[in-house]
């Protein structure tokens, strides 16, 4: 069995769902399908909840009829039998008049939860009622009946596994099995979310529960490319990537793909392929854990970096330092990407700066304190095993104009990493493609 997510751009109007209908449908197997709200969704009950924060009704009920009217235009183009359009209709009315109940009541976190998750719950049923017009025999699963996290707010993977299968075989025979991604309970029995990679981590999770042939997640995007498009031409999809190489790129800008979602496919040797639902015969990209030896597969950007530099000559053979340090970032939740060292002094790289000012006074106890804003990172990724003799070479042949404050190699087999001035993130993607790729 394969399992197909479809992000909200692959379900963003009627016609694209006849789309992902008719993709779904070519398989000879039963397909597991997981889809996210159509696109825009979210956005509006969002802005529902924020004006029940802010004790505003009105302006709640106002967005909640805009949504509606859009829904039930949708059903007149999404149909074509009275039956299956007043069906959905009624569906619509029930969950429209859910969303207004909460203008009657307290406001919290955990109502707010309930409402968002209501945009899965609309493409769902209005795909799973599609479906069944078109003679597919298919099945709609609710995912909080068993995606779960546990108290510390992780997916929960031998409970997932054991409900979901429960489920499948109670519910044997069908073509399609279709669930809501993005949406689980958590360990208290309350709607939650996944948060980290929403609707793929679903997908990844059920792939795994489900001992998947492969996961797909379709977007609007034909895999990752070598470069990003945005800012560099001629740009090319990479056809296969390690679950490691595509873990780096998506931490370090690659928006297709969040770095944490596919591990439980990877922990399960499950491959996971990057399709384009407006491109369906583009071949996309194979993630798994096969390793292409001797190649430098794709290069990403991310910006707003902030570098910190502790200079201190106590540091010099100090124990205990650089745990001090570690520690002061740790009590402001505030991860570190890049780390350098020399015997003197560690410079550090953060894309969070809400604390910058506390850390930085914390920081001044033990040295003293520089910091630059405005960087950006370079990310090459690919077989870059120090085995691999010349490969840095080549990197930084490219990257020869380009004023460099910081390097970060041999923390990984898969990665070398700059940071630079946001200024010059440009023409370093630039020369980094003209040598790598374009050669």
């Amino acid at each position: 069995m394969k399992v197909m997510k479809f992000g909200g751009t692959s379900v963003g109007t009627p016609q694209r769902m006849k789309d992902v209908a008719s993709l779904v449908t070519k398989s000879e197997e039963p397909v597991f399908v997981v889809l996210s709200a159509m696109s825009g969704t979210t956005n509006s009950l969002v802005e529902i909840s924020d004006y029940l924060y802010k004790k505003n009704p009105d302006g709640a009920n106002e967005v909640i009829n805009k949504l509606e009217q859009k829904y039930l235009r949708h059903v007149e183009e999404l149909f074509s039998t009275d039956e299956t359009k007043e069906q959905t209709r009624q569906f619509l009315r029930d969950e429209f008049n859910y969303l207004r109940s909460f203008t009657k009541e307290l406001f919290t976190s955990f109502e707010e939860k309930s409402i968002v998750a209501q945009g899965e719950m609309l493409s769902t049923n209005m795909m799973v009622n599609y479906m069944k017009e078109q003679g597919v025999n298919a099945v709609l699963l609710n995912a909080l009946d068993f995606m779960r996290t546990d108290k510390n707010a992780e997916p929960d993977p031998s409970y997932i596994k054991e409900k979901l299968l429960a489920i499948m075989h109670n519910n044997e025979g069908q073509q399609v099995y279709l669930t809501q991604g993005f949406i689980c309970r958590n360990a208290y029995g309350e709607i939650d979310n996944l948060q980290r990679g929403g609707s793929d981590y679903t997908a990844s999770l059920i792939g795994a529960a489900l001992n998947a042939e492969e996961i797909q997640i379709w977007t609007d995007i034909d895999g990752m490319h070598n470069n990003d498009p945005r800012v560099v031409d001629n740009t090319q999809p990479v056809h296969q990537l390690h679950f490691e190489e595509a873990a780096e790129l998506a931490y370090f800008g690659a928006k297709i793909l969040h770095p944490t979602c596919v591990q439980p496919a990877k922990y399960a040797g499950i491959p996971v392929r990057l399709l384009n639902t407006m491109q369906p015969d583009a071949e996309g990209t194979i993630i798994s854990n096969a390793t292409e030896y001797g190649k430098i597969k794709a290069v990403a950007a991310k910006d707003n970096i902030t570098a910190i530099k502790i200079k201190s000559s106590r540091m010099l053979l100090a124990t205990g330092f650089l745990r001090k340090v570690f520690e002061i970032f740790e009590s402001y939740q505030t991860p570190i990407d890049m780390i350098c060292t020399s015997e003197v002094g560690v410079s550090m790289s953060i894309d969070n700066s809400a604390h910058l000012g506390e850390i930085m006074d914390e920081l001044k106890k033990y040295g003293t304190v520089t910091v630059d804003t405005g960087m950006c990172i370079i990310c090459v990724v690919g077989d870059l095993d120090w085995s691999n003799v010349g490969f840095e070479t080549r990197v930084m042949d490219a990257m020869k104009d380009v004023p460099i404050r910081m390097i970060s190699y041999g923390g990984s087999n898969y990665n070398i990493s700059f940071l630079i001035p946001q200024d010059d993130k440009k023409r370093a993607l630039q020369n980094l493609s003209n040598m790598l790729f374009n050669n």
